[in-house]
């Protein structure tokens, strides 16, 4: 659907310039089969708020948008730190640490240099914490013991292969061709090629 509008003519105001643009496309048809169209809104509206914020927060779980999306920036800021702290121990190694860490800290003196919002402030993550935390994850990931190598019913031999330990660890049953149940063999087709032949 291409629709244009036309500009508002002089003389006439926006109020009733905006009605007359509506009118039309009702006479138009445009707004019929809309879906959802004679239902009424489905909002849950909380006991503190009203339904225009319950109509954002329904459009925005419908589009999928976090709900951190809306918080002003020092605390999503702040949120982010907190996430980092939980990630850091999962990181491969000090330079993604100290990247991770760059990069958030950036962001915040950039805000700081024009902050936007509420006034809160927003302290830079320290790189040495955040890489203490790293180096102590990992010295507790190499202090347990490792797990014994799985193996499923005992009947691995050493050296062997897995596929090997596997075919061995399931029982495996004779598969009969439709020939040895008596009954005829459908015919195989070619990929894409069904009965071409008079082509």
């Amino acid at each position: 659907m291409n629709v244009m509008t036309e500009r508002k003519p002089q003389g006439m105001s926006f109020p009733s310039w905006i009605d007359q643009q509506v009118r039309d496309a009702e006479r138009r048809g445009l707004f019929k089969d809309l879906p959802g169209a004679g239902k009424p809104l489905d909002l849950k509206r909380g006991a503190d708020s009203d339904y225009g914020q319950a109509w954002v927060r329904d459009y925005a779980r419908r589009e999928g948008v976090a709900a951190e999306e809306f918080l002003p920036t020092p605390l999503r800021l702040r949120r982010e730190m907190e996430r980092l702290a939980e990630v850091v121990p999962e990181m491969r190694g000090e330079d993604e640490v100290r990247a991770a860490v760059s990069e958030l800290n950036r962001r915040i003196v950039e805000w700081r240099k024009a902050p936007v919002g509420p006034p809160v402030y927003v302290r830079l993550v320290n790189k040495d914490d955040m890489l203490a935390r790293w180096r102590q994850a990992r010295a507790a990931r190499a202090a347990r013991p490792a797990p014994p190598p799985a193996d499923p019913a005992g009947q691995r031999l050493a050296g062997s292969p897995r596929w090997l330990a596997d075919r061995l660890a399931v029982p495996q049953t004779p598969r009969l061709t439709p020939a040895c149940q008596g009954v005829a063999p459908r015919p195989r087709r070619e990929a894409g090629l069904r009965n071409h032949a008079h082509l």
